[in-house]
């Protein structure tokens, strides 16, 4: 293990330690202009991630799950997903979930339900590896962006869209928070299903998910319909796509609104992930 200047132990702090001591010196001057003058190719992925940190870029990003499971949850392949390409970002991730208990509980071999009582809050903590907090404590200052994977949670635990269709309402703590972030002028991304949380909330939004022409790669496309009805612009976007309505702050991708290839949901998410921290 490398040392840095002064003692200080650990592989980070050997050729970004000199950088890092000059930051309080320059810190004044544009962050984003720094981080390329001030990197050198050879530098490693952990002392970049320092020098973010140090120089104040590093994007706060809330992600708000609905539980763990496609059926009743959040779809954990998307979650997965955005945690990947946030942290290859070097955003700061903090996840939330409502305190509240799921619409019910499927069995996920048998996608049927079955007669249990589970907490939208503790069955994300699964995901979170149970770093996860309550959503009613969330504080839209602290946070840069927003985002919400998808899975049937979001119809049936963050709303009642599976239930009541065009006409659902919202759980009013991820309401407020949509709300305000809307409102700080805060990006907002959202995978699947998770654009009716905008429909409802954001009336005139541009948004996708995926085609409003019905077919084997998008069973849902009735979806895109209803949201038309509701007064949104629906864009026809591919999987590994996303719609970004500047208007709004809004980004939106179908994932697995559509049937394909992982990589392809993957790598859609990724530019999710990019065009949200584009105007973080």
């Amino acid at each position: 293990m490398r040392s840095a200047p002064g003692g200080r132990g650990g592989a980070s702090h050997g050729v970004g330690g000199a950088y890092l001591s000059a930051c309080g010196y320059i810190s004044r001057f544009s962050a984003p202009l720094l981080l390329s003058l001030l990197v050198p190719p050879q530098l490693d992925a952990a002392a970049c991630r320092l020098i973010r940190v140090n120089l104040g870029t590093m994007k706060n990003v809330a992600i708000i799950l609905s539980g763990c499971g496609v059926y009743d949850g959040t779809e954990v392949n998307e979650a997965c997903a955005l945690l990947v390409h946030l942290s290859r970002a070097g955003a700061k991730v903090q996840m939330f979930a409502p305190n509240v208990d799921q619409m019910h509980v499927v069995n996920h071999c048998e996608g049927k339900p079955q007669e249990q009582v589970r907490n939208v809050l503790e069955e994300s903590a699964r995901i979170a590896r149970g770093d996860v907090t309550d959503l009613a404590k969330m504080h839209v200052t602290s946070f840069n962006a927003l985002i919400i994977p998808g899975g049937f949670g979001v119809a049936k635990n963050l709303s009642n869209w599976a239930t009541n269709g065009k006409d659902f309402s919202v759980n009013p703590e991820v309401e407020r928070v949509i709300r305000n972030f809307h409102k700080a002028g805060k990006p907002i991304g959202l995978c699947c299903i998770s654009p009716v949380l905008a429909a409802k909330i954001l009336p005139g939004c541009e948004l996708t998910v995926g085609s409003d022409c019905k077919n084997d790669k998008f069973p849902y496309a009735d979806t895109a319909k209803s949201l038309t009805e509701m007064g949104c612009k629906h864009v026809n976007k591919d999987a590994s796509e996303a719609h970004v309505d500047k208007k709004h702050k809004l980004v939106t991708t179908c994932a697995f609104m559509c049937n394909a290839p992982h990589h392809e949901i993957f790598d859609g998410i990724g530019v999710l992930v990019t065009e949200v921290l584009k105007m973080a």
